[in-house]
Parts: structure tokens; C-alpha cells; sequence
């Protein structure tokens, strides 16, 4: 049963990252911005760093923007687009509630208008947010191809297995609250209370029955604050919070690329840069435009 659940979930991912792509794109350069604006990169990794000496989580928040805008509509920043009275924006419905530090993105872009008005697309921002997240918390660094336009019109890229596995390595930072695995915790069956293939111990300790700390939950991995393989080790020793994640080591699809990340941090860097390349790639076409402000078009 595990198996099938896995084997569904990849398979819809890959169609759902799958099809026909835009005839109308921006070619991506990871010099894109050499000549018009230079500083552009050093002023969003500036505005990450001083964001996360406030603010501990941001990494993590700016990598899972990063995931929920370029998942599935395409890297185009309509994540970022507050909601209009009569049209509820992405950002707040039911799977990105838990999205947040768009204040830090904002910063960005407001230096990024002073110093180079109407250049950098927010869409990039972003790109290049997850990027220093990831390496200023010991993960790879990788060259960001810049070039995006912000709006609504998407290209849909392929995706493999490997780049899914790889990708889940994100959840190397972050931290998740109770509601959003409690079921794997309480009345998981009408024979046990807890999944079975779940090191429940110390989650049921945070998340207690009746649970009346909003704010409680569980680390993804021993060391959230760190990018690196601990993910995958936890995997293998059960300790995964959500069961899809758990998933990935059970299915045997799968499950070798889990162990081969786990045992080997390298080859993990390599090939979530390498992913996160691909999945950046997932862009709007030249039809789009570079905002002054990330939260409304023009």
C-alpha cells in the first residue's frame, strides 16, 4: 500500500511538471543582470543574511517560497501577489497559508528599485533568495539563471524521480506544527493509534492529545537549522514527520536514492543544485513584466 501511495504521488508530480511549454520564453543568463544591475545579487544575500540574524527561520521560509511559487505554476512571483476583495491570491490559500518572510523579499526589491529601477524581477528575487538560504546555512552553492518575468503565464518543465527525492531534501530546514501530521499521530487506524512506521515517541510528547498549542510541532530534521543530509537519515531510521516523506525510503523506487543521499553529503549537494537548476528553469514567458512592487502587478 505504501508503495502505491509513493508510486501515485511521484507519478502525479511528474505529469503535473510535465506538457507543453510556453512558445514565448525568456532565455535565462546567469549575467543577466551584469550590465544593468551588478549589485543585485550581493543585495539580496545582504538582505537574507540581516533578515536571518532577526529572525532564525528565515532560510528556511525564503526555501519553501522558493518550492510553492515555482510548484506547479512556473517561477513567475505569484506567490508573492496580496489577495483583491473579489479574488482570494495564491499565497493564501489552504497550501501556502504557512508561507511567510515575504516582509524580506519586499526589502529586497525595494533596495533593488533605488539602486536599479524597473530591472530585477521578483520572480529572481526569489530564485536567488533560495539560493543564498541554502549556502548560508552550509548547503551548495549554484549559479542562479536570472531573466524571469513576473505574471501569471507559466511554462511547465519535466521532471524525474530524482530531482522529486533530491528537492525533498529541502525539508533539511523548517519546521512543521502539529496539525499537519497529527494524523500519523492519533487514530491513525482502527489498529493503532500512531503509524506504525513512525518514531512517534518524541513528536507525541509536542503534539499531545488534545493539542492546544497553536504554535507547537516537530523540527523535520535533527538539525533544521542546517542544510545538510540529516533528512535522509532520519528517513531511514523512521523518524520522518510526514508520510510522504516516510514514503520515500519505504518504496524501493525510491528508497536507494534515500540511502545514497543519506550516506553521501556530497552527492546530495550536487544533485539538490542540480534540481534546483532544473526547477528554476520552471519560468514565465517573455509575455511577463518586472513589478515595482512584488505584491500587485502593474
Amino acid at each position: 500500500m505504501v508503495v502505491q501511495i509513493t508510486k501515485a504521488i511521484l507519478i502525479s508530480s511528474m505529469f503535473l511538471l510535465s506538457g507543453s511549454i510556453s512558445s514565448s520564453q525568456a532565455a535565462l543568463d546567469g549575467r543577466y543582470y551584469y550590465q544593468t544591475c551588478p549589485q543585485a545579487e550581493n543585495t539580496v544575500v545582504q538582505t537574507i543574511r540581516n533578515a536571518s540574524i532577526y529572525d532564525p527561520k528565515v532560510p528556511a521560509r525564503i526555501l519553501r517560497m522558493f518550492f510553492h511559487d515555482c510548484f506547479i505554476r512556473g517561477c513567475d512571483a505569484s506567490i508573492l501577489l496580496d489577495s483583491k476583495p473579489d479574488k482570494k491570491a495564491e499565497k493564501d490559500g489552504p497550501p501556502n497559508v504557512s508561507v511567510r518572510a515575504f516582509y524580506v523579499t519586499d526589502e529586497a526589491k525595494a533596495k533593488l528599485e533605488k539602486a536599479c529601477p524597473q530591472t530585477v524581477s521578483c520572480a529572481d528575487i526569489i530564485a536567488m533568495a533560495a539560493r543564498d538560504a541554502v549556502t548560508m546555512t552550509g548547503g551548495p552553492y549554484w549559479t542562479v539563471l536570472k531573466g524571469r518575468k513576473d505574471g501569471r503565464s507559466f511554462a511547465k518543465r519535466r521532471l524525474g524521480i530524482k530531482d522529486l527525492v533530491a528537492l525533498s531534501g529541502g525539508h533539511s530546514l523548517g519546521f512543521s506544527h502539529c496539525s499537519s501530521f497529527e494524523a500519523r499521530l492519533h487514530n491513525f487506524s482502527t489498529i493503532h493509534d500512531a503509524d506504525p512506521r513512525m518514531n512517534s515517541r518524541a513528536k507525541e510528547k509536542k503534539c499531545p492529545k488534545p493539542n492546544k498549542a497553536r504554535t507547537a510541532g516537530h523540527f523535520l530534521d535533527s538539525t533544521a537549522s542546517r542544510f545538510d543530509n540529516a533528512y535522509y537519515k532520519g528517513l531511514m531510521a523512521g523518524r520522518g514527520v510526514f508520510g510522504t516523506d516516510q514514503a520515500l525510503y519505504d518504496d524501493p523506487t525510491t528508497g536507494w536514492m534515500v540511502e545514497s543521499f543519506a550516506k553521501d553529503q556530497n552527492l546530495f549537494s550536487r544533485e539538490f543544485a542540480a534540481s534546483m537548476i532544473k526547477l528554476g528553469n520552471v519560468r514565465v514567458s517573455d509575455s511577463g513584466e518586472v513589478r515595482l512592487n512584488c505584491r500587485k502587478v502593474n
